[in-house]
């Protein structure tokens, strides 16, 4: 690029940054922006729209359209060129306005008499927050210095919306991040909580976006950079040997770091008057918008390194790193974050109130651990790091999968009043904790725990549970780095057989795969993962670990009665072949000498359709079985549980699905093997109910449903419930839900 274009450059940003130190309110800066960039670039027209709400733009300033045209002429994201820009997040430049497809004529303006248009997203960090538009009545494309000059500009527009240079009335010009927000996300882990935001990743302020010095500047960005490949490194020469999917990402990580290009395009932003920071931050903003248009999930993936390491580089420039941001750990904090480990989620452990992330899935590792800390998740909350500051109030609702930050008092109140009542029902639950759970019509309902890790034990008391139906073992090989040690597996699982003070715990063998990958497991790249090599299909594949995790629990039983039971069983093969595994390990721990269980079961999870129809014998073999629930129910249905489309359409209640069920106590019944449902519809009360109904007689859930599903249980009378789903399903009904729900309001 020619060095008086670079000049001319810079000294338009030197006059912005000028006009910008001058007093005024926003609206007056904002028209002596649009007046300065009109006269620099030699356009008749500079305006600026600015969103006032998600999805519709206002004209906040213009110099050369209608002055009354300001705060009126509206449009929505994609809708005109403006629209499109802003939807796009890519400039449009055309010497023909008017044929252009999608062009809208916006008659208040008077823009009719302009030919050229050229408009640049503003945009921080792939957050859209308005466009910034040249015009001119000679029918003429902008050039590339042109567009690279306007896109530098709208850059420092950004920053100075973030930072509140712009305030006046109108929605479009109020101050950021004091607006009530209500996001709507996804439910991952129910409960209800009132907090204050806390930052995982606190977001990196840009106070200098404009350069003094180029060339200091540029000294800096190099430092930086250079001080980013030597921690590259340390962290590549620090890898787990042979954990190569963190290897990979490091390599990217390395690729990127000693990338040209990049380094280029960075110090061609600061040739043009930005600041290290700014210039990083630019790139991090393109790199964000190109993200959401990349189909190829390895791109995506890859511009998601870029996007990481850009905030590495961010925090060695600004020395904004994890100790040097002054946030404090809140009193009630509620985490948020893009997505987070299980690791970094358990060291935050119980302190937590609430989880929300911007990505993340029900079936993600997160989910796994909030569920097992109890602490209300929501996934998929759109726009939450960019929304949110540190200290700022917010109330998650993991019910619903709703998020409102920064609440208005109505709103904060009726929360209020829904935490009350919780409390309230809570309480009540204490009443019946060391009742049994037993019908008007004498039927007596086992209800059991799920857990995964030693602090959930103490719910084992405080809930009321009979027992822990299931004790997931994966999450102490979620949360490290190497396959945890026999040793430390036995001292675990003996602690949590402690814990349970003689009530039955079911150990769950590792149920890896799908959406489990373990940190050190190579990733198999399957189209359909959950469908795939995961839980018992890697265990018989690869027996090492199995058999590792057989022995720490044969040893940790130290004479007590053990039961295990082996995940996603499919067919009763896999069964026989699993449990000759625990045999043959039985086996050898007597010929070593070692104390021996005293009795053990061996049963399955019945989570796959097939194993429904496997021979008599199975039934009989099986000392029992569990029914998991969530899997089975997305296979019945062919509704991937982790699609917010289809996840919800398929009702639990649904005529085929509880027949399904129905025929599984029949087979259990007729081989007297002991049968419980596990998941989270044994924890929703209504389910629960109809599933007693049914003849399950053993439910086991998270601790905090137990209370809920007992008061109704003991309210209830089985055999008219019964009478009332049967003869449902004879009307031809899809879901016996609208019947049984009319039912128990007539019981008051």
């Amino acid at each position: 690029m020619p060095e008086q274009t670079e000049s001319e450059s810079r000294k338009l940003l030197r006059r912005l940054q000028a006009t910008l130190a001058e007093a005024g309110e926003g609206q007056e800066r904002l028209d002596r922006i649009t007046h300065l960039i009109a006269d620099s670039m030699g356009t008749e027209v500079c305006s600026i729209y600015l969103l006032r709400d998600p999805g519709t733009l206002e004209l906040c300033a213009t110099e050369g359209l209608a002055p009354e045209s300001v705060h009126v002429t509206r449009m929505r994201m994609g809708e005109g060129l403006v629209g499109r820009v802003a939807a796009r997040a890519r400039p449009i430049n055309t010497a023909n306005a008017p044929a252009e497809p999608g062009f809208r004529y916006m008659p208040e303006t008077g823009e009719e008499r302009f030919s050229s248009f050229l408009g640049v997203p503003i945009q921080r960090l792939g957050e859209r927050l308005g466009v910034l538009v040249v015009q001119s009545k000679d029918a003429r494309e902008f050039s590339g210095d042109e567009i690279y000059a306007l896109e530098v500009v709208a850059m420092v527009i950004a920053e100075m919306t973030e930072l509140g240079a712009f305030l006046g009335e109108g929605a479009a010009l109020s101050p950021r991040h004091q607006q009530q927000v209500m996001i709507r996300g996804g439910s991952a882990q129910e409960g209800v909580a009132e907090g204050v935001v806390y930052l995982h990743e606190p977001r990196v302020v840009v106070t200098n976006p404009i350069a003094e010095d180029p060339h200091a500047e540029s000294i800096r960005l190099r430092e930086a950079v250079d001080q980013l490949r030597v921690s590259v490194d340390e962290m590549l020469s620090h890898a787990p040997k042979g954990d190569g999917e963190q290897a990979q990402v490091l390599e990217a990580y390395r690729m990127f770091a000693n990338s040209r290009g990049w380094m280029r395009r960075m110090e061609e932003d600061i040739a043009r008057g930005l600041s290290a920071e700014a210039a990083v931050e630019k790139e991090q903003s393109t790199a964000r918008a190109r993200m959401e248009t990349v189909p190829d999930a390895y791109l995506r993936e890859r511009l998601q390194d870029l996007d990481d390491l850009s905030n590495r580089l961010l925090r060695l420039l600004t020395g904004q790193g994890a100790g040097a941001t002054g946030a404090q750990m809140p009193d009630r904090p509620v985490l948020v974050a893009r997505n987070i480990g299980p690791g970094d989620l358990l060291d935050y452990g119980r302190s937590l109130k609430a989880v929300v992330l911007e990505e993340g899935s029900v079936g993600s590792h997160a989910a796994i651990v909030a569920r097992a800390l109890a602490i209300p998740l929501v996934v998929n909350a759109k726009r939450i790091t960019t929304e949110a500051l540190n200290g700022d109030p917010i109330l998650v609702d993991g019910d619903q999968g709703i998020v409102h930050l920064r609440p208005e008092e109505a709103v904060a109140t009726a929360f209020r009043d829904k935490i009350a009542m919780m409390a309230a029902a809570q309480e009540r639950y204490a009443s019946i904790r060391d009742k049994p759970a037993e019908t008007k019509c004498g039927t007596v309902i086992s209800l059991q725990m799920n857990a995964g890790l030693m602090a959930d034990l103490p719910s084992l008391v405080s809930s009321g549970a009979e027992g822990v139906g299931l004790f997931r073992t994966e999450l102490q090989f979620l949360t490290r780095n190497k396959v945890p040690r026999r040793g430390e597996l036995a001292q675990l699982y003996a602690k949590v057989m402690d814990s349970a003070g003689g009530k039955r715990v079911i150990f769950r063998t590792l149920d890896i795969g799908s959406d489990k990958v373990l940190p050190y497991m190579k990733p198999q790249d399957e189209p359909n993962p959950a469908l795939g090599w995961r839980a018992i299909r890697v265990g018989l594949d690869k027996p090492g670990v199995m058999r590792m995790q057989l022995q720490a629990l044969i040893r940790a039983a130290n004479g007590r009665p053990l039961s295990v039971m082996f995940p996603f069983i499919a067919q009763f093969e896999e069964f026989t072949q699993a449990r000759d595994h625990l045999l043959r390990e039985i086996d050898r721990e007597a010929a070593l000498g070692h104390v021996l269980p005293a009795e053990v079961e061996i049963g399955a999870m019945l989570e796959t359709p097939s194993l429904a129809f496997a021979p008599r014998h199975f039934f009989e073999l099986a000392d029992f079985i569990s029914i998991g629930g969530n899997d089975l129910k997305q296979f019945f249905f062919a509704a991937d549980r982790e699609n917010e489309r289809v996840r919800r359409r398929y009702d639990t209640l649904n005529v085929s699905f509880l027949t399904f069920l129905e025929q599984i106590v029949h087979r259990c019944d007729d081989t007297d093997t002991p049968l419980s449902f596990c998941g989270e519809d044994a924890g929703r009360p209504i389910e629960a109910l109809c599933f007693g109904a049914m003849g399950l007689r053993t439910l086991s859930m998270r601790p905090a449903s137990i209370g809920p599903v007992k008061s109704l249980l003991r309210r209830v009378d089985l055999r008219e419930l019964r009478s009332v789903i049967n003869e449902a399903r004879t009307t031809g009904a899809q879901s016996v839900r609208p019947a049984v729900m009319d039912w128990f309001r007539q019981q008051g």
